[in-house]
């Protein structure tokens, strides 16, 4: 069965995709020509080998530009790669802990949580109370506690503790950098 291609939301008019009747050109070099009716303005465009681009659509007559389509769409795509390059992706991670975690191990998560929240990510603390240790939430709300003194100089409490189920559980987020 075949499918029909759709048209792409953010795809730009060119040429006979343009439904105007007349249009304001701008040339490549961008000076304005004009009012044009659009097959005038499309036969402008092939004189030079180049393409009648849709710039601003919803103007009044619609904006286009004489342009080199490829070279437009290949500096785009180069424009998109670049931002995506810069963007920052915030990651949560997950800290493990029970009531009777020991100081080595306690000690070793607090480096982790140190790392992760260098590296600029969020980081959940959370502590895992098994059968009747649910009893002592005093003792998990007390570790919580100590990760916070331990982790205050790099770290702000972003979500308060708070119980849900047998867990009880923080956020951490790093400050930020003056």
């Amino acid at each position: 069965m075949k499918t029909r291609r759709e048209p792409q939301q953010d795809a730009v008019r060119r040429n006979d995709q343009i439904r105007a009747r007349e249009v304001r050109v701008i040339d490549e070099e961008g000076e304005q020509l004009g009012i044009l009716p659009r097959s005038e303005a499309i036969s402008l465009a092939r004189e030079g080998g180049l393409d009648l681009v849709e710039v601003a659509p919803n103007a009044d007559p619609p904006v286009c530009r004489i342009m080199d389509y490829g070279k437009f769409r290949y500096e785009e795509q180069k424009k998109k790669q670049e931002a995506k390059k810069r963007q920052v992706v915030v990651q949560l991670k997950e800290i493990k802990l029970r009531p009777k975690t020991d100081d080595h191990d306690y000690q070793t998560k607090v480096t982790h949580i140190r790392r992760f929240l260098g590296e600029g990510d969020r980081c959940k603390v959370t502590i895992f109370f098994r059968g009747r240790e649910i009893v002592h939430k005093d003792r998990g709300q007390i570790m919580l506690d100590k990760v916070l003194e331990d982790t205050k100089d790099i770290a702000k409490m972003e979500q308060e503790p708070r119980t849900e189920g047998r867990t009880l559980h923080m956020l951490l987020a790093p400050l930020t950098k003056k």
